[in-house]
């Protein structure tokens, strides 16, 4: 515990830096090829393990698929970084029950991804009626792998910002009743609805929050016009939201833990007449997240939500490293490259009071 003790130490002294547990990414999108090769340097210095989206086009359903996938990123990861990417099969309507067996006999894939049909990028393979899905689950539920949602509804009658809270009522709980059981986070949650259901629920669930849902709300997305790079699904709420949100991760609660949807999109997919959802966030993750727990004045609790709620949940070791951050002024790029295009960081341009040290 000689970490945890420094780190409430530095606490008390409100010193210039931070040093805790190396944290690990619980919510990550690496995308493929060139572009893959360019955005996994930043998550790599950040974060010793990730575990990796499966959305990629066509999606990762099989396990040999997902250890090909493995092989790509490892072979990806610049000299003198220790980065391991923690696989994730796709759910389809018709995923097999023995391929939930070959994924977990592999000892590399690491949970199963639900995405409601249409929900957000790369989704049109996801899942249309979960009732389809139940002897999948059952396996799942058998062999203790995890269930990570995506939770929202895409019924078109339903308003975006009550997705979330509708998918609770009409999916989440009768799936938990069924599946009682069953290891499920319930990734990037954005809603008071959640927060609390996360907090009261009983049985193994967890939640991972992103950074931005922790910094902004909803008039990010409008302020001094369409902004973009604000843009991500689930949607950024309103500021009871947010609060919630940040109750839930300064609380200590070990339900609540770092995940954070980083997801690169091309500049121009970006900025256009329908552009792509997703933040880009793995550049500087960890200072987001400083700046949102600082402002709360809870940054006693951010070591357990960084780096220690997230293993302690999946049943992996925590890490043994430790990584730093410096209050010191910094510039956010304005851009960056991927693969033949550029990708615009979240808070491009603007001045960060946190920044990680080398590595």
């Amino acid at each position: 515990m000689l970490v945890s003790r420094s780190y409430l130490m530095s606490m008390q002294t409100i010193t210039s830096t931070l040093t805790f547990a190396r944290p690990d990414d619980w919510h990550l999108h690496l995308r493929d090829g060139a572009d893959m090769a360019a955005v996994l340097p930043h998550t790599a210095r950040q974060f010793a393990r990730a575990i990796v989206m499966p959305n990629l086009k066509p999606p990762i359903t099989t396990t040999e698929q997902a250890q090909a996938y493995a092989q790509r990123i490892r072979a990806a990861v610049p000299a003198g970084l220790d980065f391991t990417p923690l696989m994730t099969l796709y759910l389809t309507d018709n995923l097999p029950p023995e391929e939930i067996r070959r994924a977990k006999d592999s000892g590399g894939v690491y949970a199963v991804k639900l995405y409601p049909a249409g929900a957000t990028t790369n989704s049109d393979f996801g899942v249309t009626d979960l009732r389809r899905c139940y002897k999948t689950l059952e396996m799942m539920q058998t062999l203790d792998l995890p269930f990570l949602v995506h939770g929202e509804v895409t019924d078109s009658a339903v308003d975006i910002f009550d997705r979330e809270a509708v998918f609770i009522e009409k999916v989440l709980i009768p799936l938990r009743a069924d599946f009682p059981a069953l290891r499920v986070v319930f990734e990037h949650i954005t809603t008071k609805h959640a927060a609390d259901y996360v907090r009261e629920a009983e049985g193994r669930i967890g939640a991972t929050i992103t950074p931005h849902h922790l910094l902004y709300n909803r008039n990010a997305i409008f302020t001094g016009g369409i902004r973009p790079h604000y843009y991500c699904l689930p949607v950024l709420k309103r500021e009871s939201h947010r609060q919630a949100l940040i109750a839930a991760a300064t609380s200590g609660n070990p339900r609540f833990f770092l995940g954070t949807d980083s997801a690169p999109h091309a500049r121009g997919a970006k900025e256009a007449a329908c552009g792509c959802a997703g933040c880009y966030v793995a550049l500087h993750a960890l200072e987001l997240y400083a700046e949102a727990f600082e402002a709360a004045n809870a940054l006693d609790k951010f070591e357990a939500f960084t780096s220690f709620h997230g293993p302690d949940f999946y049943g992996l070791p925590r890490n043994t490293g430790t990584v730093t951050l410096r209050r010191e002024d910094w510039q956010v790029p304005a851009q960056l490259e991927f693969g033949d295009s550029q990708i615009v960081p979240l808070r491009a341009g603007e001045t960060l009071r946190w920044k990680m040290i080398a590595p």
